[in-house]
């Protein structure tokens, strides 16, 4: 029978871990990374987040890793990180539903200059910004379109925005146009009044967004970020908020984390910072997903969320 030993939130966070497991998946058998006793084995299977650097040398020799977050460089990047072993990403059904929630609520959001309201509030000013603009009339584009961004472009799609994509390869997702390729980058930025990053960090995407790269988009443009924190150099996305080149900016991760009380970001006018909570799923429902991924492997099934060393995830 499959073991799971869970070191995902330290170990004040196992007895939320197992009930969680006990709902859905009560023939699964559950320990702590942190119990005296427990001991990987071949067979096991390990739920982690970020774990301890001395930890590393007993995750080399387990079946599979299942990480908590649908990034996973910070693991590929850590030198101990046991490359030849399995690595899967955090799936399922309400991390994509949560996602795709999160930037319909700060699409719509920058679309309305809601950042506007929220100081004015503070400020107990009552001044009128009506903004005459529907989400028909606004085109969304959406950079990187895996198991997350295809999920929130066929969302904003739905919710009538004009949607289209950018990714390595071509393929085709319904009322999303879809541009492949480096070479297309420019022309798929010309169509963004709200461009939303949702790329892996991995060498190539690390810096992309300066401020050369955000006047590529419509002047005036707002820009989304639920990717990762280092894909944008924060002065330059400052400067170009300052300048007119963006008019707004919604950051749900940033680099580093925490952000620093004394990060410029928290008191700009045109930005809004949420704490990295866009789409994590609850404790069942992702261990729902990490049942489901043992299930599928102990039949021999390579799971749809497995992660490729090469490519970073």
């Amino acid at each position: 029978m499959a073991r799971l030993i869970i070191s995902a939130d330290g170990p004040e966070k196992f007895d939320v871990w197992k009930n969680a497991f006990a709902q859905v998946a009560p023939d699964l058998t559950v320990c702590s990374w942190y119990a005296p006793e427990t001991k990987s084995e071949p067979a096991d299977y390990v739920l982690v987040w970020t774990p301890e650097k001395d930890h590393y040398p007993a995750l080399s020799g387990v079946k599979a890793i299942i990480c908590t977050g649908a990034g996973v460089d910070h693991l590929l990047r850590a030198p101990e990180f046991p490359h030849h072993v399995p690595l899967v990403r955090m799936g399922g059904t309400q991390t994509a539903q949560l996602m795709a929630d999160y930037v319909t609520w700060a699409a719509i959001s920058l679309l309305r200059q809601a950042r506007t309201w929220a100081i004015q509030q503070a400020d107990g000013t009552w001044a009128n910004n009506c903004i005459a603009r529907t989400t028909a009339e606004t085109r969304i584009a959406i950079m990187g379109l895996g198991h997350l961004g295809s999920s929130v472009a066929t969302h904003l799609a739905r919710v009538g925005f004009q949607v289209s994509g950018w990714k390595r390869s071509a393929s085709v997702l319904p009322g999303v146009q879809v541009y492949a390729g480096q070479d297309a980058l420019p022309d798929f930025l010309k169509t963004a009044d709200i461009l939303v990053n949702l790329l892996p960090s991995t060498p190539q995407t690390c810096g992309l967004v300066t401020y050369d790269f955000l006047t590529n988009l419509p002047k005036g443009a707002g820009f989304i970020n639920v990717g990762r924190g280092d894909h944008v150099m924060q002065p330059d996305l400052i400067k170009a908020l300052d300048d007119g080149v963006l008019s707004g900016a919604v950051l749900d991760v940033v680099t580093p984390e925490p952000l620093p009380v004394t990060s410029a970001l928290w008191a700009h006018p045109k930005i809004t910072v949420t704490p990295h909570v866009a789409s994590e799923a609850s404790p069942v429902m992702q261990a729902d997903y990490v049942a489901q991924v043992i299930k599928s492997m102990e039949r021999g099934e390579t799971p749809a969320l497995l992660c490729d060393p090469q490519k970073g995830y």
